[in-house]
Formats: C-alpha cells, sequence, structure tokens
C-alpha cells in the first residue's frame, strides 16, 4: 500500500490544485471516526461540511443503496422510475412544500434556485423581460460555478473569472436596512443562507430572517433560503429558518440529502413557483436518479424521527457551553454557531486557523479552517458525548488551557 507521503505527491501532480487539504489520507471510515492508510484513526469534527450528519458508514443509508444497486441506478428522465414519485412526495411533505426539483449538487440546486426566482419573475410577478434582479448577502458562499461566483464578495473565489452575471444585488449580510432599500419592483428573489458556513458559520441578529420574510411577501418577492449546509438536522431544528419560526417561499438542499453516499440537491417550493417551467427547459441527467432517490428517502425518513434534531440539540448546547469556557481563556476570541454547528476564532497570537487545524491533526482530531484564523467544528450528529468531549480536550491542549 503506498504512503500518505506517496499518495499525496501522486495527487498533487495528477490533479488540479482547487484545493488544499490536510495531509492526510483517508482509507475507511465509520460513524465519527477516520482511518487513515497507515491505520492511524481521526476524529472527524468536519463532517463533509454537513454532507454527512448522519456519519460515516450509516447503516440504514448503505443498506438502502445497496438493495437499489441490485435493481437500477439511473434511466435518465427520460423515463420514469419507481422510486421518484414517493422521493418527490416526501421531501415536500418535509419541507411543508408541493413540488420538488431534483438536481446533484449544492450548485447545481442554487443555479436551479436563480433560474427558477427569474422564471417565475417574468411569468407570474411580470417582471420586464432581462430585468429580473436577486437581492444576495455579502460574504456568501453558494458554490462556485461562473453565475454563482458572480454575486460572491470573496476575491479568492472570483478573481479571474469574469466577466460576471448581472442580474445581482449584493447587501451586508445581518442588516434589514440595506436589504429594504435593495429591493425594487424588479426584485424577483431574496438569496440568503440562514447561517452563513463558509464565512464562518455566521448567525445573523435575532429578527432577521423574521423580518425579511415580512419584507419580501411585502415586496411580491421570493425568500430563497439556501439551506444546503445549515439543513436537515444540523442546527438541531430540521430547517436552520425555523429558530424563527420562518418558512421561505423555497429552499434549496444538498449535502446531508444523499447522506455522505451519494450527491443528492433539490429546490423544494409550492406549485406557483416551480410549475413555471415547461418540459425541455431545465433538467439533469442525473438529477432525480433512482439510487440518490432510494438514499434520500432513506435520509428524509430518518429525519422524519426528529432524533437527529434532538441530537444536535443536546450536544450542541453542550459543545457550546464548553466553547463558551474556552473563550473565556482569550486564546479564542469569539465564538459563533447554533446545534452542532461552531465558527472558533483563535487569538492570532496561537496561531492561524490553519495552523490549529494541523495541531489538531496531529493529536488525532480533523478540522477545517476558513478565513485565516477561524476554525469550524461541525461533527456527525451520530457522535457520542464522550468522543466530542475528548476531541475539545484535544483543542485545549493545542491552545494550552
Amino acid at each position: 500500500m503506498s504512503t500518505t507521503e506517496e499518495l499525496i505527491a501522486s495527487a498533487e501532480a495528477h490533479s488540479a490544485p482547487t484545493y488544499h487539504p490536510l495531509p492526510v489520507v483517508v482509507a475507511t471510515a465509520d460513524g465519527a471516526w477516520m482511518t487513515d492508510v497507515e491505520g492511524r484513526r481521526y476524529l472527524d469534527l468536519l463532517a463533509g461540511y454537513s454532507a454527512l450528519n448522519f456519519g460515516h458508514g450509516n447503516r440504514r443509508l448503505i443498506e438502502a443503496a445497496k438493495a437499489q444497486l441490485e435493481r437500477v441506478t439511473l434511466t435518465s428522465r427520460a423515463f420514469h422510475h419507481d422510486r421518484f414519485a414517493e422521493f418527490c412526495a416526501r421531501l415536500a411533505e418535509l419541507c411543508g412544500m408541493e413540488m420538488v426539483l431534483p438536481m446533484n449538487t449544492g450548485a447545481e440546486a442554487v443555479e436551479s434556485a436563480v433560474k427558477t426566482a427569474r422564471k417565475w419573475g417574468y411569468r407570474v410577478k411580470g417582471v420586464p423581460e432581462g430585468m429580473a434582479k436577486v437581492v444576495v448577502a455579502g460574504n456568501n458562499f453558494h458554490g462556485r460555478t461562473t453565475t454563482i461566483i458572480s454575486f460572491s464578495t470573496d476575491s479568492e473565489a472570483r478573481a479571474d473569472f469574469g466577466p460576471y452575471t448581472p442580474g445581482f444585488e449584493i447587501v451586508p449580510y445581518g442588516d434589514l436596512t440595506a436589504m429594504r432599500a435593495a429591493v425594487t419592483e424588479n426584485t424577483v428573489a431574496v438569496l440568503l443562507e440562514p447561517i452563513q458556513g463558509e464565512a464562518g458559520v455566521l448567525v445573523p441578529p435575532a429578527g432577521y430572517l423574521a423580518g425579511v420574510r415580512e419584507l419580501t411577501r411585502e415586496r411580491n418577492v421570493l425568500f430563497v433560503a439556501d439551506e444546503i449546509q445549515s439543513g436537515l438536522g444540523r442546527t438541531g431544528r430540521t430547517f436552520a429558518c425555523e429558530h424563527e419560526g420562518v418558512v421561505p417561499d423555497m429552499y434549496v438542499l444538498g449535502k446531508a440529502l444523499g447522506g455522505g453516499v451519494v450527491p443528492v440537491s433539490a429546490v423544494v417550493s409550492s406549485r406557483e413557483v416551480l410549475g413555471v417551467f415547461r418540459p425541455g427547459e431545465h433538467g439533469s441527467t442525473f438529477g432525480g436518479n433512482p439510487l440518490a432517490c432510494a438514499v434520500a428517502l432513506e435520509v428524509i425518513a430518518m429525519l422524519r424521527s426528529g432524533e437527529y434534531q434532538g441530537r444536535a440539540t443536546e450536544l450542541g448546547d453542550h459543545l457550546h457551553r464548553e466553547l463558551g469556557q474556552l473563550a473565556g481563556s482569550g486564546r479564542i476570541t469569539q465564538v459563533r454557531g447554533r446545534g452542532l454547528w461552531a465558527g472558533i476564532d483563535i487569538d492570532p497570537v496561537y496561531g492561524t486557523g490553519r495552523e490549529i487545524s494541523e495541531k489538531l491533526m496531529d493529536r488525532g482530531v480533523l478540522v477545517k479552517d476558513t478565513h485565516g484564523s477561524t476554525v469550524r467544528i461541525a461533527p456527525p450528529l451520530v457522535i457520542s458525548k464522550e468522543d466530542l468531549d475528548w476531541g475539545l480536550a484535544q483543542l485545549r491542549g493545542v491552545l494550552g488551557v
């Protein structure tokens, strides 16, 4: 078997340098633990950016996938298949909506939501052709396609990829006054992350999401909630919007919807909104494929039990109590988050986010940095309290507290 160093060298020689991963090569994984090619074990406190909410190798999801693999994996949407109707019905029900537009990746779902909002704006709201506007928030992360990076404020995501797609207005996240000023008669949607994950797990001010919901209703604008990272149990609710009692016009889902087994994403909305499409106007060869539907149906069934939302609430409360005590040490300047999700700002005196992540890796804990000084913690929701505490003890050791 090749060594870590050999495999990393080969990967760097033959793959485009779009990522800067930690120098670990995972070979197997189970629950909240991963094992590298040399047999070293690591506690996973990232969970694939919430794609692995239900843990590595979840038996219910693996068995659902295996059963479907023996039957049929792909038909394309040229034909019906026997898992599609139930998937759409159950996901719509989970969301309290009526219709589903299935895709594969989160970025595809965001692109689909933008297309949907524009189509609705022209067909239903009556916006003049070519004039539709979508309002977004600064520091957003919705993906890296050409259209999406056109409304990013991250220079790394944007630089050298222009010309950029027009039709977007960027306002500061959490600023209702700026949002109100930006919405015009040609605005078709407001697209927001209920919690900004890549930005460092930024939670908006209390009342912000409810205020956006009220504003969009007043102005006949669609409220589109990107719950790709924040949704499906991560924050202690099925959707992060629920913490403010908000129901958007459209959910954008991904990551955990595929259980870390297959890529599954979707736009979920009302018949009035998604019903604007006609055959041939949008689609995906793999979107809504039988294997994806089988796995996602099991994910939906697991979420309906409430077990995972409850674990995220209970363990999340414990996580934030422990991190709050650490913040008092002076090594951490701020802790943000909700449920089993936290962004930790490290005092630069004690290291960058990358340096802290590497030191934690040396102690058998895997996390990932963002924006220089921030470390994110988002373990699988199946993690035990004992394992979570062990991981936090390693963070204390790294910080010297």
